[in-house]
């Protein structure tokens, strides 16, 4: 069969890793290889896609039984509450888990673009979601109190992190990786995140304007209809910065999206990519690999990438 012309071109201004060399070796990441990592403290586990769901429901159920049991308190940073908390509310009914004890940090909020942030009421914000997908689900006599549960505002960032201090630091810093490579709303060449690497494991929460690959990834989401509206996606959000990330004991990094349950996916390279390339400001999911961090990615997205193979 005769090959086609070479053709070599830079890599997009939009994107965060400019590096063909890197973009070339990272992409060629086995599945086989994906889980190898020389950071004991950074655990990567191939999950089933079946399995996902679940076992990222028993994380955070276990995590709040625990602090029932042995009667401690436990705080967690959340990523945007998707229908899958109503799980986790399910299951501390079922079992009587009392949360008298559980702290719950938002991991960032919708902003506009003056950086006033959505109101609670607006069904589309994160702390509608957290109110309406777990919150308000628990049982009365086993929900915490409506004051530990906390979300980043126009009113509160500026000493937002200083909250969580207040109830002695986080113990699980929950979330997944970006398509730009954010963690939360930390995005990569941002404007508001300027820096020395040093420097910008320092910054904390803040307001943020939006890469334009979390606008193209967030026009997929159900909450938006997904098909693709970016004028539907607020320009700015206030997100938890690296400080609050790094701060924390454990993070928790679950990765699992495709395109509509399909085996189309925009995740497949930028978690490669986070668990395997340099940690560097330029790509701030990088950070994870300092750990201790655990990391599961679904069977599906720990396929290789190989445009060949797809044609056949």
């Amino acid at each position: 069969m005769k090959h086609g012309a070479e053709f070599n071109y830079g890599v997009s201004a939009w994107s965060p890793i400019k590096d063909r060399k890197l973009v070339e070796k990272i992409k060629t990441i086995k599945k086989e290889d994906i889980t190898k990592h020389p950071n004991p403290n950074f655990k990567i586990e191939i999950v089933d896609d079946n399995d996902f769901v679940f076992k990222r429901v028993i994380d955070i159920y276990e995590k709040i039984k625990e602090s029932d049991e042995k009667d401690i308190k436990v705080a967690l940073i959340l990523p945007q509450p998707h229908p899958q908390y109503k799980k986790v509310a399910y299951l501390i009914n079922k079992f009587r888990i009392n949360c008298r004890n559980l702290y719950t940090f938002n991991m960032d909020e919708w902003a506009d673009e003056d950086g006033n942030t959505a109101p609670e009421s607006w069904p589309k914000g994160f702390m509608y979601a957290m109110k309406n997908n777990f919150y308000n689900l628990i049982e009365k006599e086993l929900r915490p109190p409506e004051h530990q549960i906390f979300g980043p505002s126009t009113k509160n960032y500026k000493y937002y992190g200083n909250l969580m201090e207040d109830f002695g630091g986080i113990d699980v810093c929950y979330g997944g990786i970006g398509w730009s490579g954010h963690i939360a709303f930390v995005e990569p060449n941002s404007p508001e995140f300027s820096g020395t690497f040093e420097e910008w494991k320092e910054m904390g929460t803040r307001i943020v304007t939006l890469n334009p690959f979390t606008i193209a990834q967030s026009s997929l989401d159900n909450d938006f209809g997904k098909s693709g509206n970016w004028a539907d996606i607020p320009p700015k959000a206030i997100t938890i910065g690296p400080k609050e990330i790094l701060k924390a004991k454990l993070r928790s990094s679950w990765n699992n999206f495709t395109v509509d349950s399909t085996d189309v996916s925009w995740q497949r390279f930028c978690v490669r990519l986070a668990a395997h390339g340099p940690i560097t400001e330029k790509f701030p999911a990088s950070i994870l690999q300092i750990g201790p961090t655990n990391m599961y990615i679904s069977d599906t997205i720990a396929q290789n990438i190989d445009a060949s193979e797809n044609e056949k």
